[in-house]
Order: C-alpha cells, then sequence, then structure tokens
C-alpha cells in the first residue's frame, strides 16, 4: 500500500471566486456545489448542451474560492466556456498555472487532492498514482477526448459526479434522460494488455478488443513488463451474448485501427444494469 505525495504536475486549477462562484457553478457542473466540504475533493462534470463532457474536474472549496482541478491543458478551454454563461453574475475565474500546484496524498489507503505538499512524507512516481487512479475506476478527459463521450459512459453517476437531485446545469435534459429512460450500452471498463502493445495506449486511441468490440482509450499506464493497464469506454459485454451482439451498434467515435489481446479487470464500483 503507498503512502506519500505525488506532484502532480499536469494538473492545473481554474478557481473561481466571487459572491456568486457557488451559485454559478451551481448551474454550470453536474455536481451539488452547495454541498461541497472542506478537505473532501468531488468529482464534476462540465457538459456541453449536448450532454457531452467538456471536462471532468475535481472540486475543492477554498477559504475564498472553489477550485476546478483539471488536466493543464483543458484549464483554458473550461475558462472559455464557463465565461460565456457569467453576464452579470459576481465570479471570476482564475488559472492558477504558476501560482497552485496541485499534490496527491496517500495515506493508509486513502488517497486526497491537495494544493500543499505534506512535509516529510515519501514521493509517490506520477505513474504509481495514474495506475491507482485507473485501478480506481476514475475518469478523467484530455484534449483528445473533450466532448468525445456522455457523463454516464465515463461513469461518472458511479463516482458520485452527477448530482440527479439538483436543478438544471447544462446538458442537465440529456443525462437526466439517459439515466431515468435507458441503459447506457457503453461504458468504461479497465482492462489489462497480454503483450505489451505495438502502438502507446493514449487517451482518445481506439482500437478492436479480441472479442471484436470497439473501444476508446479513456486513461493508460504502462506497466513494469511493458503491458499496459487501461480504462477505456467500450460497449458492455453481454451475459451469454455473442462478441458480434455486444459490439453491435456501437462503435467508437474513430474508426478503431488495432486488434489487441487484453484481459479485463474489475472495478471497484458496480456498472449500473
Amino acid at each position: 500500500m503507498l503512502s506519500g505525495y505525488c506532484g502532480l504536475d499536469d494538473l492545473g486549477v481554474l478557481s473561481a471566486r466571487g459572491r456568486d462562484a457557488a451559485t454559478f457553478l451551481q448551474g454550470q457542473l453536474s455536481q451539488d456545489v452547495m454541498k461541497l466540504e472542506a478537505g473532501h475533493a468531488r468529482f464534476a462534470g462540465c457538459h456541453t448542451p449536448q450532454g457531452r463532457v467538456v471536462a471532468v474536474v475535481r472540486l475543492l472549496a477554498g477559504d475564498d474560492a472553489i477550485h476546478c482541478v483539471l488536466p493543464q491543458e483543458l484549464v483554458g478551454t473550461l475558462a472559455e466556456r464557463l465565461r460565456r454563461y457569467i453576464l452579470r453574475s459576481k465570479v471570476t475565474l482564475e488559472d492558477g498555472r504558476g501560482r497552485l500546484r496541485v499534490i496527491g496524498i496517500a495515506q493508509d489507503g486513502i488517497r486526497t487532492l491537495s494544493l500543499a505538499a505534506p512535509a516529510g512524507s515519501d514521493v509517490i512516481t506520477r505513474d504509481a498514482w495514474r495506475a491507482l487512479d485507473i485501478a480506481a475506476g476514475l475518469p478523467q478527459v484530455y484534449q483528445a477526448t473533450s466532448e468525445a463521450f456522455v457523463a454516464q459512459m465515463l461513469n461518472l453517476d458511479c463516482v458520485g459526479g452527477i448530482a440527479f437531485d439538483k436543478g438544471c446545469y447544462t446538458g442537465q435534459e440529456i443525462i437526466a434522460r439517459a439515466h431515468y429512460r435507458g441503459r447506457v450500452k457503453r461504458r468504461m471498463q479497465r482492462f489489462r494488455t497480454v503483450e505489451p502493445p505495438v502502438t502507446p495506449l493514449v487517451p482518445g486511441a481506439s482500437g478492436l478488443l479480441a472479442d471484436g468490440r470497439a473501444f476508446q482509450v479513456v486513461d493508460a499506464v504502462t506497466l513494469e513488463d511493458g503491458r499496459a493497464e487501461f480504462l477505456a469506454v467500450a460497449p458492455l459485454a453481454a451475459p451469454g451474448g455473442s462478441a458480434a451482439e455486444a459490439a453491435s451498434g456501437d462503435t467508437t467515435p474513430q474508426e478503431p485501427s488495432t486488434f489487441i489481446g487484453t484481459e479485463t479487470l474489475p472495478l471497484p464500483y458496480a456498472l449500473p444494469d
């Protein structure tokens, strides 16, 4: 069990400050911002009106701001999108680059995010931290996958990133319809390659599993033996059904380019029926 801290320097911070910061984000993100607690990061999604995930953020409540933690490469994209809706709200959005550093802290099997490094802790490598995220089935969106998936495809509903009992927010109608009226046929799942992949698995890469199902990579890490462990959105395998039935009608947005031998690994949470 890893203990220590990891400098998550590929992550950035977009801070919302001002009198209306909480109410403004409440109308833009899928999380119930009003229920944020200091010291507890919570998942949220920012979506297009069509329910596509622009960015997945971890929300941290500060003394004078609400901090959105996400890949640095998407901070500008998120800021630009949110600013379209500010209008007369008393809120400012600030990129924390150069001022705020995201730190992952692991202790006694519990992992948290912080904007300050603890003293005297062991250092965890970034790949080791990413492997923990993948094992935990935690969703992420990068530039290559922004707007590629709807919320439930990334299991945001399984990790507490969607509050179905809150008021309206951008994309809410589509996300609620998928939740209440139909089964989501493609979901993020966890895989490990049987052999080292010929082509590195990176976010947005697509391919075919050995059973014929098309997949698109959400996040991946290379293991010490050269194999890859990764999260990918793919059709759910129907119990007792054939590979053709599982794959029918559910191709990825990109043309699959690679056949890959994998084993399916469990997620620490159940996917809805």
